[in-house]
């Protein structure tokens, strides 16, 4: 039988969670503003032309470098949930728009030819890449020793996801990375597939994941 736990109303006033609370406001503020910031250097940097060959690779390098600082720094305190950190997202875009003088917050998008179903299926395809891993290396019970390799993995495979997706739905992966900007800039359709995708696939893996632990204890 599947066990899930639930923690009491309480708890989330205790000192721990305090901690947990200011871990995940760290480690999703690096993320958000180095992989954010990286589009916004990037557009400066060319005036904002067209994404090509080389910065797409330096995105998703930048992407992969802050997302295993992101998770190593949480890791220990509060698991490392930076995916849904939607608000300290909107937080790290509103400080970017500040120092970098009002220029323009990147939203993920779908490219030309690119419609909103196959954004989504898409999506699903790396974000499950991503959660597999995650799951596999971070979260299993039996993982032993691989454990020591989580925040790289996980850093790795954004990266990799990136450099596939990139060009097409954007590789979001991650609401915090696509809905704290489009908050700020705009709603749209397409936003919303890219950004809820993600969430709709770690929901499927972590069911599926939480009955095979279970029935391999």
């Amino acid at each position: 039988m599947v066990k899930i736990a639930f923690g009491r109303f309480d708890d989330s006033f205790s000192l721990g969670s305090f901690k947990a609370y200011l871990a995940e406001f760290i480690s999703t503020l690096l993320f958000a503003i180095a992989g954010v910031g990286s589009a916004i250097a990037y557009d400066k940097l060319t005036s904002d032309a067209s994404l090509d060959p080389e910065g797409l690779v330096a995105i998703a390098i930048c992407h992969g470098f802050a997302l295993f600082v992101a998770v190593a720094v949480g890791a220990n305190i509060s698991g490392g949930h930076w995916i849904a950190q939607l608000a300290v997202s909107i937080v790290a875009c509103y400080l970017l728009k500040v120092v970098t003088g009002g220029l323009t917050i990147p939203v993920h998008s779908l490219a030309s030819g690119v419609g909103a179903i196959e954004g989504m299926v898409m999506e699903i395809i790396i974000t499950f890449a991503l959660v597999c891993t995650v799951f596999s290396t971070a979260a299993d019970p039996k993982k032993g020793s691989l454990g020591t390799i989580a925040p790289i993995a996980i850093g790795l495979i954004v990266g990799a996801n990136i450099l596939a997706a990139g060009p097409f739905s954007g590789g979001s992966m991650n609401p915090a990375r696509s809905l704290g900007p489009a908050w700020l800039v705009v709603t749209s359709m397409t936003t919303g597939s890219i950004g809820l995708s993600p969430s709709l696939v770690a929901v499927c893996v972590y069911v599926h994941a939480t009955y095979t632990y279970s029935i391999g204890q």
